[in-house]
């Protein structure tokens, strides 16, 4: 079977983690590398989070790279009152034994398109600096990417009232991923609340017999306080574990080709997406938008995941 080679490129962040131990027992793909942006924390934070949650799974054979540290354009900022101040805090996670690259993140991703004998998927689950940087840098890189799947945006926001965190906090990153060409499918949060880690998954979590799914279920119950506390949601939404669940099993989600378009320039509205869903503007087609999840087939993919470990 020929595994499909991705690229990581993350913000962790508990979703973000999630999304590796996920990623990292699936036949199916290949993690060629994981380059970290700042986003859920500051980048030498997201990065030794990225770098812990390999030690965690023994993940040791797999890069880690540093990658942008600001957005394109904006002020930085980040979502402590989501992940924590360490960005995945919860659970005890001892500090890594091993440094990240001495390779910026977005020459990581660049280096690995181009050695790849394979077209390769990108997988960014936070802010898209570091892939728009590298698409500004090496434009040529775009004839070995298969597909783009993203987490972030959506026709609604979870950061201002129209925009989700990881498109507003760069949105001219996310203008350049978008307006690329590229194959994008878009996990926004019209489909990743519906993925919603509520105390009947937890509880399903707690029941396996491994180290691993302790540590998941501990990130899923500080995710599931702080969505509680600041949404009044039943659970943790685990956004991002969602682009890897389409890579392994596409068949759990309902899709609808649509134009997207970033706003950059709104006072009030920057970061926002505004998803074509009826085709009103007439615009071409540029990305798969997530409408439904079967929830169920989700959480057995997830479950089932933790239980090789």
């Amino acid at each position: 079977m020929t595994r499909r080679k991705i690229i990581m490129d993350c913000d962790p962040g508990h979703d973000d983690a999630i999304a590796i131990i996920l990623a990292a027992v699936q036949p199916k793909l290949e993690i060629l590398g994981i380059t970290t942006v700042s986003g859920n924390a500051e980048i030498e934070k997201t990065t030794q989070n990225a770098l812990k949650i390999c030690d965690l799974i023994s993940l040791h054979d797999v890069v880690v790279s540093k990658g942008a540290s600001e957005p394109m354009v904006r002020l930085r900022e980040t979502a402590p009152g989501i992940h924590g101040d360490s960005g995945l805090d919860g659970p005890e996670l001892p500090e890594s034994s091993r440094t990240w690259s001495e390779e910026h993140g977005v020459d990581t991703i660049i280096r690995l398109v181009k050695e790849s004998t394979e077209p390769v998927t990108l997988l960014p689950t936070g802010p898209l600096t570091n892939i728009a940087l590298a698409l500004t840098k090496a434009p040529e890189i775009k004839n070995n990417i298969e597909e783009i799947v993203l987490m972030g945006g959506g026709t609604f926001g979870n950061w201002t009232p129209t925009a989700e965190f990881n498109i507003w906090a760069d949105p001219e990153a996310a203008k350049k991923v978008f307006d690329s060409g590229i194959p994008t499918v878009v996990m926004g949060l019209d489909i990743t609340h519906q993925a919603l880690a509520t105390q009947e998954i937890i509880e399903e979590v707690n029941k396996i017999d491994n180290h691993v799914a302790k540590i998941v279920g501990e990130l899923l119950v500080f995710f599931a306080s702080t969505y509680k506390e600041m949404f009044d949601f039943d659970g943790g939404p685990v956004h991002d574990v969602l682009t890897v669940a389409y890579c392994v099993a596409p068949e759990l989600f309902k899709m609808k080709d649509v134009n997207i378009v970033v706003e950059t320039k709104g006072e009030y509205t920057a970061g926002t997406t505004l998803v074509d869903l009826h085709g009103v503007t007439g615009r071409e087609v540029n990305a798969k938008f997530g409408l439904e999840l079967d929830v169920d087939g989700f959480w057995k993919l997830m479950i089932d995941a933790l239980k090789k470990y």
